[in-house]
């Protein structure tokens, strides 16, 4: 019985250092639900670099359709890019520093940072 607790705290112990987590891009997340009236594309980009801003992220168009977002925080950097229209907006990864990005995971950090990014661009696509 001893060994079983045991182990299963050591499991605990590894399961709890594990810093990295898969990384998922948010693609084509609908925002027509949002929106109860006309947004015009200019309207969904200024929602998206507003919302960005506010979280500390420098928010910058590179292309018509797609704004950049740089994230740094202490020796942390993340980089997205956000293509956009007026139905669906995606935040795909561009990039990383620190974020001990393997190709497949990434600290366990940057999905949340991202999943804020996302709510926060909801909530201002919902009031502006």
């Amino acid at each position: 019985m001893k060994n079983i607790v045991l182990s299963l705290l050591v499991m605990g112990l590894l399961t709890a250092c594990n810093t990295s987590r898969p990384l998922t891009n948010l693609n084509n997340h609908n925002i027509e639900y949002l929106v109860s009236g006309e947004k015009t594309v200019e309207d969904v980009k200024l929602s998206i670099i507003q919302a960005g801003q506010v979280l500390g992220w420098q928010m910058q168009p590179i292309a018509p359709g797609v704004i950049r977002g740089t994230l740094n925080i202490r020796a942390h950097q993340a980089v997205v890019d956000i293509p956009y229209n007026t139905k669906s907006y995606s935040i795909i990864y561009v990039s990383s520093v620190n974020l001990d990005y393997d190709g497949q995971t990434i600290h366990r950090s940057y999905p949340r940072w991202v999943n804020n990014l996302k709510a926060k661009i909801d909530d201002f696509i919902v009031t502006k």
